[in-house]
């Protein structure tokens, strides 16, 4: 049966996915397209249903083997019309998926890791899943962020993380000098990104440490600065003061990762 109605129960629900609050209360998100889809099937993201436009003019080809793993979920078969005031993308491909949440508190941070990534306060959806695809670039593991950054299950992070979203634990804690100073317990340095500062990326040490990107405006908190082990900064040689975010989060990661030898 296909669903023709916007005023069904389930694409209500749907449609209040779209806001952070519905998120944590029915702990599900939203991804959408083929690949996306096919990143949560290989990873075996925990999907509770499939929605499938049944007459899209853009429909993308579903890929026979992609097809058989689908068929084998709780498929929704809605109309074209239904499918556009419930999609978020300006060309969609027809198919969507609601997924469960993953458990990530606070007690499952694991110290034992070398590298750590604390974003403080990061407020836009593109710098956040531009951070997540160079964490997974790398192979990082698990992400720490504060209270006020942005939502990781924003549709618009989900889409910008290709993916990534699904092989990178992101931990959100609620309060950022705590996890800190919890950190330094277990021998872990903290770096603080500051622009005040003449220490260098380049002239420190990243064997066991974590790396603390601040929000996109102010920088890092005057708190959370105060519990850092030190502070450290992109050296500039032009007129520009500061980089984007997540183009900073990039430059200092894959330094923190070269110079410990983890890439060559």
């Amino acid at each position: 049966m296909t669903i023709t109605s916007k005023d069904n129960e389930t694409i209500k629900h749907i449609k209040k996915l779209k806001e952070k609050k519905y998120r944590d209360e029915y702990k599900e998100f939203i991804v959408e397209g083929l690949k996306m889809i096919e990143e949560a099937l290989f990873e075996k993201a925990k999907i509770k249903s499939i929605i499938i436009c049944d007459d899209c003019k853009n429909q993308g080809t579903i890929p026979s083997n992609l097809m058989y793993e689908i068929a084998k979920l709780n498929c929704i078969y809605v109309s074209e019309k239904v499918f556009v005031s419930i999609t978020d993308v300006v060309n969609p491909q027809g198919i969507m998926a609601i997924l469960e949440k993953p458990e990530n508190n606070e007690e499952q941070i694991n110290y034992k890791e070398n590298n750590f990534l604390i974003l403080d306060n990061i407020q836009d959806p593109g710098n956040m899943g531009t951070i997540l695809r160079t964490a997974d670039s790398l192979n990082l593991k698990q992400i720490i962020v504060s209270k006020g950054s942005a939502d990781i299950y924003n549709p618009k992070v989900v889409r910008s993380t290709m993916g990534a979203i699904f092989r990178v634990k992101v931990v959100e804690v609620e309060d950022l000098t705590k996890t800190i100073k919890e950190m330094k317990k277990h021998k872990i340095k903290v770096y603080a990104t500051d622009l005040e500062t003449d220490k260098s990326i380049y002239s420190v040490d990243y064997t066991k440490t974590a790396i603390i990107i601040g929000n996109e405006a102010n920088g890092v908190s005057e708190k959370v600065l105060n519990e850092a082990t030190d502070k450290i900064k992109i050296p500039m040689i032009g007129k520009t003061e500061s980089l984007n975010a997540a183009v900073a989060t990039s430059i200092i990661l894959y330094e923190a990762f070269r110079s410990t030898g983890k890439i060559k």
